[in-house]
């Protein structure tokens, strides 16, 4: 096993990492920009070095740097975390080439997987059911047409070499096809520097439905069921549970075995998600695969017992996976809020500045993986997200009522959250009939309801703000009153 792990990352993710490693006796190294000198994961790990950079994302994504770090400190592996260089196939090759090992899977993985058309065409090769689309990357906006035409409208653009939503543009009649497509290569070639799109059959109103897999070295595969992660705005997940409300233990297993076809297909080692599209007609389709620990890993070790963090660490160093299909049971459930640092009022922008209190909720069935603390300062250079929010019940009931108990204790001061519109989804009746789908937000939600709330919380907070002034002022009337009181008691006195 490690004596010493690298953690290249930052936030919550590196935070989660640096406990799982210290509870198995493995001491950690944390790389942090100034503007994160006063992070908790900074402090959390055994030992930390400053990355040397012109901006903050420039010193997170800086490979050679963060490997030389890992030398000089005698670290023997490097956790990527997810986000940055977690799905960097020259990464991962440099970190074997330095000696370090990288806990993830291999660079062709990665690399295959990392491009959406690469990745469709082995899967089709495969067996693995894609969505009717190109297997090639489209740069020319006539062939685009002519395929557009063939597979019918509405379609999907999205970006050949990325992922997060970005370069991604629905079209549901041609003449809108070629603004789109501009449009999505110019976003694709800002945030992956390629401008390359594909294009495939848009499947209206799916669900969202990813398996999580994880495989040793030693050619064993397990999977540990399904998210449902259908509850997004802008094509970013904020809600995900486990087990899914649609899927029986038949379904469940048939996409298992479909995901890890699609990982013995790429030569998948260490933990990893493969996502699929799922229509009114039960069927699936592949949608991508991420080569690393997704941010709702969290729902799938409360469901399953399983920590995915140390397994990521075990199997890295030559271990045998410790539990087989057979041990894994679905017999709870898990609910999983991320906690953004958005204004759900004003159509989810984002909000920086710093946290002036933070009381993070508890009790039986609560866990948060959190990566800020009062005084913690959001700034525009990174994702929003502070923190996640995770419950597990008996069945799903219980995982909502708990959740929603949850976000009512849960307080963050100095910057707007995302948590009053996930009290809203916990109470509509669409997502406690578990029958939501990908468009929840756009179709279903109603955002009257945030108002009333919003209203409501305005008005409870001046009835509040009322009474303790009406409170104060009393007990400064009766501090005069009986000031006045004394003062006469004592011109009495003094006349005697």
């Amino acid at each position: 096993m490690f004596k010493r792990i690298l953690i290249a990352n930052r936030g919550e993710i590196a935070v989660r990492v640096i406990r799982a490693a210290r509870e198995m006796g493995i001491e950690t190294v944390a790389v942090f920009h100034e503007v994160d000198r006063g992070m908790p994961f900074v402090h959390y790990a055994d030992y930390a070095y400053r990355l040397e950079s012109k901006t903050p994302k420039e010193g997170y994504l800086d490979m050679q740097q963060i490997l030389d770090i890992g030398k000089q400190s005698g670290c023997e592996a490097v956790h990527p975390g997810y986000g940055f260089l977690s799905e960097n196939a020259k990464f991962s090759q440099l970190a074997t080439e330095s000696g370090i090992k990288f806990i993830g899977p291999k660079p062709y993985a990665i690399e295959v997987m990392g491009s959406k058309t690469k990745a469709r065409e082995l899967m089709a090769n495969a067996g693995v059911p894609i969505v009717p689309g190109t297997k090639e990357k489209i740069t020319d906006i006539d062939r685009a047409k002519e395929i557009a035409k063939e597979i019918g409208y509405p379609v999907l653009l999205k970006a050949s070499a990325g992922g997060g939503g970005k370069g991604m543009r629905k079209v549901i009649e041609e003449k809108y096809l070629q603004e789109s497509f501009e449009a999505a290569q110019r976003e694709s070639l800002k945030a992956f520097g390629d401008d390359s799109i594909y294009l495939e059959k848009y499947i209206i109103n799916p669900k969202h439905i990813e398996i999580q897999l994880i495989g040793d070295e030693h050619g064993n595969f397990v999977h540990l069921g399904e998210r449902d992660c259908s509850i997004q705005r802008r094509h970013q997940k904020v809600i995900e549970e486990a087990p899914s409300t649609v899927l029986d233990d038949e379904l469940r297993h048939e996409m298992g075995k479909v995901a890890i076809d699609a990982a013995i297909a790429c030569d998948y080692v260490n933990a990893g998600t493969v996502e699929f599209l799922f229509d009114i007609n039960r069927n699936f389709y592949f949608l991508e695969m991420n080569t690393r620990l997704q941010v709702e890993h969290p729902v799938t070790e409360r469901v399953t017992g399983v920590d995915l963090a140390k397994e990521q660490i075990r199997i890295a160093a030559g271990e045998v996976l410790s539990f087989n299909q057979n041990d894994i049971k679905w017999n709870t459930h898990a609910i999983e809020c991320r906690i953004y640092a958005e204004d759900p009022f004003n159509n989810f922008l984002p909000d920086v500045g710093i946290i002036n209190y933070l009381r993070e909720p508890g009790g039986k069935g609560v866990r948060v993986d959190s990566g800020v603390e009062t005084g913690s300062e959001v700034s525009i250079h990174f994702d929003p997200m502070l923190a996640k929010l995770v419950t597990l019940g008996k069945d799903r009931n219980e995982a909502i009522a708990r959740m929603e108990r949850a976000l009512k204790n849960y307080r963050i001061k100095g910057l707007k959250t995302i948590i009053p519109f996930e009290l809203a989804v916990m109470r509509h009746p669409l997502f406690r009939s578990g029958k939501y789908d990908t468009g929840f937000i756009d179709n279903d939600f109603d955002f009257e309801e945030l108002n009333i709330m919003k209203k409501k919380q305005e008005e409870m907070i001046a009835a509040i703000a009322a009474y303790t002034h009406k409170k104060v002022r009393m007990k400064t009337l009766s501090g005069n009153n009986k000031t006045k009181s004394n003062k006469w008691k004592q011109r009495r006195l003094s006349n005697r």
